[in-house]
């Protein structure tokens, strides 16, 4: 998971594409990665290739879900942990069936030029700047994980100027249409290539695609209109969040200039050790050490649960290294129902040094035989199986 790259990265494409967006992009991408282009290339090309389009087909396969794609966004990879569909039977799939199935019958792909096709994600009218993401971290106990909880985190980001109100300038009149691209925020170029005349349409370099030339700008933000703020952000963190796990707040990012689509934040959990548990999953584990005499005569101890203190009554004879289970004391999980177990193991400390009185009662015990000091059979293959544990 660590070496994946992000899903929206792979297809080229912003975190607010649209679905036609998103098919659009796979269809470039699986177009120039697939395998039956690239027989006779060289096998350093070949798995290049198999690779790129295997994973732009898991991203296409996780985006072009609406319930998929909301986990992702919220949770990252842990969210959809196991919901990509391997890609391994397009391996035998025809190029031309492939391409009819995802752009319809074209009446044959005969002296059809791969190349002609734009890789920009630029649609047609104005261009729409989107903010930049926002990485913070939270820290969070253990109790705090398991009945879920709000925090509150400082950041600093760009947004609107409260000045201009976003325009860049206090008149609107002030506020001119781009004599170059007249407002439409892009310039169109034709060229000729061998299957014909070839558009391509960028950014008007005259106003960075915005369609506006500000003549008189506003003084507090230079007509960026945009300004540093240093805001508070509530974040909802649900119970059984794991540590590195990241949670995405959609529009809490950077402002976008021009009034366009704010970045978002992105809050990484990190959680604290805990004095007295270890966490494994949704699993938790305790130690407790006990004297031998309660060992051999049973005692009650307590157990730190995450909701208050637990009774655990231990039998006479209780060996070290034996362990309790207590179910549903574990952590619920953020993709999953339910909740996980306690184990609680149980370790019988033994004395190195002996008062006069102590030692006396023991080699008394050992001479006379009143108890069996040795480990039975059975006691012994019971020790064994639970030493397995931790």
């Amino acid at each position: 998971m660590a070496n994946k790259r992000d899903y929206y990265e792979v297809l080229g494409i912003q975190k607010n594409a649209s679905d036609d967006d998103i098919k659009s992009a796979y269809r470039k991408a699986a177009l120039k990665w697939h395998p039956d282009r690239w027989v006779g290339h060289s096998e350093e090309e070949k798995k290049t290739a198999e690779a790129n389009f295997k994973e732009a087909s898991e991203a296409y396969s996780i985006l072009s879900d609406k319930d998929k794609r909301a986990k992702y966004d919220q949770f990252g990879f842990a969210g959809v942990e196991g919901a990509a569909g391997g890609s391994q039977a397009w391996q035998d799939i025809n190029i031309n069936d492939f391409l009819k199935n995802i752009f319809g019958n074209f009446g044959g792909f005969s002296g059809f030029g791969f190349d002609d096709f734009d890789n920009s994600s630029q649609s047609s009218g104005r261009r729409t700047f989107r903010g930049r993401d926002i990485r913070t971290r939270v820290y969070l106990s253990l109790e705090e994980i398991a009945r879920g909880c709000v925090k509150e985190v400082s950041i600093e980001r760009m947004r609107a100027c409260p000045e201009c109100n976003g325009r860049g300038s206090k008149s609107a009149s002030d506020i001119k249409t781009c004599p170059t691209c007249k407002g439409s925020g892009q310039v169109r170029q034709v060229t000729q290539s061998f299957f014909g005349q070839r558009v391509s349409v960028s950014p008007c370099p005259n106003c960075n695609g915005t369609g506006q030339i500000i003549t008189n700008p506003c003084r507090k933000c230079n007509g960026s209109g945009l300004v540093r703020l240093k805001e508070t952000v509530k974040v909802n963190i649900p119970a059984g969040v794991e540590n590195g796990m990241q949670l995405t707040l959609k529009g809490e990012g950077h402002g976008a200039p021009n009034g366009g689509v704010n970045g978002d934040l992105l809050v990484v959990i990190e959680e604290l050790d805990h004095p007295k548990l270890k966490r494994e999953g949704k699993d938790l584990f305790y130690t407790k050490v006990i004297t031998v005499a309660d060992a051999v005569l049973g005692c009650e101890i307590n157990v730190p649960c995450l909701d208050g203190d637990y009774k655990l009554k231990l039998e006479p004879g209780t060996q070290s290294g034996y362990v309790e289970k207590l179910r549903g004391k574990g952590l619920g999980s953020v993709n999953s129902y339910g909740k996980g177990d306690m184990y609680v193991k149980i370790l019988v400390w033994i004395p190195r040094k002996l008062d006069k009185r102590s030692r006396s009662f023991f080699e008394t015990m050992r001479d006379e035989g009143s108890v069996d000091l040795d480990p039975n059979r059975e006691d012994k293959a019971l020790f064994e199986k639970e030493s397995k544990y931790f």
